[in-house]
């Protein structure tokens, strides 16, 4: 028999997520709360926010895991079914692939704008990803490219690459851009090495290298910012 105390009709109607998202729009919500709404319905032994609530309170990472989620993970949660768990890793896409639309409306005008555009895709990565901004004469965001996966060096991060692009997409300008999976945002002496190289070769061919931002977790490192650009 279902102990009522751990369904969801035991709470108000009014504090119920799905009502109060209709009655005050979604930014009203907790995190858990938009989980809830997505898993509508919990278990015998807890309702949907008390199992919304125990994914995002693992291991203290909160909506990390929903990003880093795979299928096995979520269904290791109690009351997860295979439906369940294909409904959170179709939202964690989703809010993926939202972060990096429209980017070409977008103006870089200091390095915090380019951190923004960058963070909430690359903050999670769990390999390093190097990756060029192409900006137009107007710093408008042409295209954001991906160069290479793997530990930044120069036989994996070539200037050929890197400026290929830059040419090919009549970019101006670039930023750099690459991830560290640690989390950390200071940068090793490999990373120096390469900017300073690929700064360089930007001269020779004429696009300017205005920055290289390294993303941690909620944290970011700007060349620029700290005069090494």
């Amino acid at each position: 028999m279902v102990n009522n105390n751990y369904t969801i009709k035991s709470i108000p109607v009014e504090e119920r997520p799905q009502e109060k998202l209709l009655k005050y729009g979604a930014n009203s919500l907790s995190n858990s709360e938009l989980i809830a709404v997505i898993l509508r319905t919990g278990s015998k032994d807890e309702n949907v926010i008390m199992l919304s609530q125990r994914i995002l309170k693992q291991d203290g990472k909160g909506l990390r895991n929903i990003v880093e989620g795979t299928l096995d993970k979520f269904k290791s949660f109690k009351g997860i079914s295979n439906v369940k768990a294909t409904q959170l890793l179709a939202i964690a896409e989703i809010s993926k692939r939202i972060s990096t639309l429209k980017l070409e409306k977008i103006k870089i005008s200091s390095p915090n704008d380019a951190a923004v555009v960058m963070m909430e895709e690359m903050r999670y990565y769990k390999k390093e990803y190097f990756k060029i901004i192409l900006l137009d004469t107007k710093n408008n965001i042409l295209k954001v490219s991906e160069i290479s996966i793997g530990s930044l060096n120069s036989s994996i991060v070539h200037p050929r690459e890197v400026f290929r692009e830059a040419i090919e997409n009549s970019s101006s300008s670039i930023i750099l851009v690459h991830n560290h999976p640690s989390g950390e945002s200071e940068p090793s002496h490999e990373d120096i090495v390469l900017t300073n190289r690929l700064v360089e070769c930007g001269k020779i061919l004429g696009v300017r290298v205005l920055d290289h931002i390294i993303i941690g977790d909620g944290i970011f490192y700007s060349f620029k910012e700290e005069g090494l650009i």
